[in-house]
C-alpha cells in the first residue's frame, strides 16, 4: 500500500495560512473510481482513499509510516513568493486600469 505524504495548500478562498501548517498522509487509490448503475454516483471500493492523516511535523508522518510498513513518497511544498501590496496604490497617479468612482 503506498502513500503520499504533503503539506496542503491554501485555498483560493483564503487569504491566510490557516490549515496549511500540518503535513497530511493519504493512501493512493487502489481501485478506479466508477460511476453506480443505479443513481450515477461515483464510487469505488477502495475504503483506504478516504483516510487523510494530519501531523504537525513530515518527521512524524514519516515515522508513522515506517511504523506501519507503508511504502511512502513526500512531495515537498514550493515556496510561496509574497506579493506586497498597499492599499493606496489602489489611489496612485498612473495607475493602470480605470478607477471606477
Amino acid at each position: 500500500m503506498a502513500a503520499r505524504i504533503y503539506k496542503p495548500a491554501k485555498s483560493a478562498m483564503q487569504s491566510g495560512e490557516g490549515r496549511t501548517k500540518e503535513w497530511l498522509l493519504e493512501f493512493e487509490p487502489q481501485a478506479r473510481r466508477e460511476p453506480e448503475p443505479l443513481m450515477g454516483w461515483v464510487s469505488s471500493a477502495d475504503t483506504q482513499a478516504q483516510v487523510h492523516l494530519d501531523f504537525a511535523s513530515k518527521e512524524e508522518a514519516i515515522a508513522y509510516a515506517t511504523r506501519a510498513g507503508l511504502a511512502y513518497t513526500v512531495v515537498e511544498p514550493k515556496p510561496r513568493k509574497p506579493i506586497r501590496k498597499s492599499y493606496a496604490d489602489n489611489f496612485r497617479f498612473g495607475r493602470i486600469g480605470s478607477w471606477t468612482h
